[in-house]
């Protein structure tokens, strides 16, 4: 009654909403900046069983926006460093840490012993992933996206509401769009969008009115401006998830994106002849790349400017991690610019390498 009382005084929730906030159980997929919030929000609310599932492990350029963490976790799984910190916050509920990569293969099983899936993952194909396991087994998904200062809230497969994939049909191809280790997010908007995602969550298991079904909450964290878009349910997305049950679990787990997209390592380089460099990033982006044989084209000039490249040489496109450097590789090969490649670790390890001497 004390922990809760906050809770329980108001009217709208009171001593039954929250005996049933601690009947609950809600897996969240990802404990990274989203994730980070969103346990911490409903630990403290009192769900009664969360799951926790992440194979990755802290680094230092987490702290800025993975709150949850501190120092002493780096290099420790994210889902057991999480489980620590949170079962001081609250010691009474129940937590399942799972340091694994979700894949078809056990997304099913998992899913299954919990009532609301969060997605706090950071690429398309896990995304798409946990849509098609919750639609499979008709779970809510409370969804959350980021970008630089964006960011966007949804809640899928809830009450015959739409899908994953009514709001996007098809994944983008790999390497189109940069996450936030190329291209940067602000710290706060992490914990913003975070909250947002624990109170649908906490608005779905009290059954308030007005959870974020059909729509797609849109927060500018810079101009403090919002936009809700509408969402339709797509038949035929869903009967598409239906249809692959019986072979769900042998799927690729990256099919939704892969690609044929050639990477090598910086040691690859070296092996190579007539090598040139070509830094997509944008102008302002650092550290800057200060090395013999290298152009600069920002990956949204790159068609205007493909007269640039050789088709002679053993074209190296460099991106800050390796991400965007694919989709430059795949225009100038729709362009008819074949040996290129795409340098896998980005800029930071060609500099490590070289010394800035190549």
């Amino acid at each position: 009654m004390e922990r809760y009382n906050r809770h329980i005084i108001l009217s709208e929730v009171g001593q039954e909403g929250q005996e049933k906030l601690l009947k609950a159980k809600v897996l969240v997929v990802g404990a990274g900046g989203l994730g980070c919030p969103v346990l911490q929000y409903l630990t403290a609310a009192g769900i009664g069983t969360i799951g926790i599932i992440d194979f990755d492990v802290i680094e230092e350029s987490n702290l800025q926006r993975q709150v949850l963490f501190g120092t002493s976790s780096i290099g420790k799984n994210k889902a057991i460093a999480a489980k620590e910190r949170l079962k001081d916050l609250n010691p009474t509920i129940t937590i399942n840490d799972y340091p694994e990569k979700l894949t078809p293969r056990n997304a099913l099983s998992l899913f299954e012993n919990y009532d609301i899936i969060v997605d706090g993952t950071d690429n398309f194909s896990t995304r798409y992933l946990i849509n098609d396991a919750a639609v499979l087994i008709k779970k809510p998904v409370v969804y959350a996206a980021i970008y630089k200062f964006e960011g966007q809230v949804s809640v899928f497969n809830y009450q015959n509401g739409p899908s994953y994939r009514c709001l996007f049909p098809n994944p983008p191809k790999e390497g189109s769009i940069a996450n936030c280790s190329e291209v940067g997010v602000l710290g706060v908007l992490t914990g913003i969008i975070g909250s947002m995602q624990a109170n649908e969550v906490i608005k779905i298991i009290l059954a308030f009115k007005g959870v974020l079904s059909g729509k797609l909450f849109c927060y500018n964290a810079k101009t403090s401006q919002t936009t809700t878009i509408k969402i339709k349910r797509i038949e035929s997305e869903f009967e598409k998830v239906l249809n692959q049950k019986t072979k769900f679990k042998e799927l690729d787990e990256n099919i939704s994106c892969k690609t044929l997209i050639q990477e090598v390592t910086v040691e690859d380089v070296l092996e190579k002849n007539q090598v040139m460099f070509i830094d997509i990033r944008k102008l302002h982006e650092q550290p800057e790349l200060n090395v013999p044989n290298c152009v600069q084209i920002p990956l949204d000039e790159l068609k205007n400017n493909l007269s640039e490249i050789n088709p002679n040489n053993t074209n190296i496109f460099v991106c800050q991690r390796g991400i965007r450097s694919k989709e430059a590789v795949r225009i100038a090969q729709e362009h008819g610019i074949a040996n290129c490649y795409s340098l896998k670790g980005g800029i930071s390890e060609l500099i490590q390498l070289f010394k800035i001497k190549i």
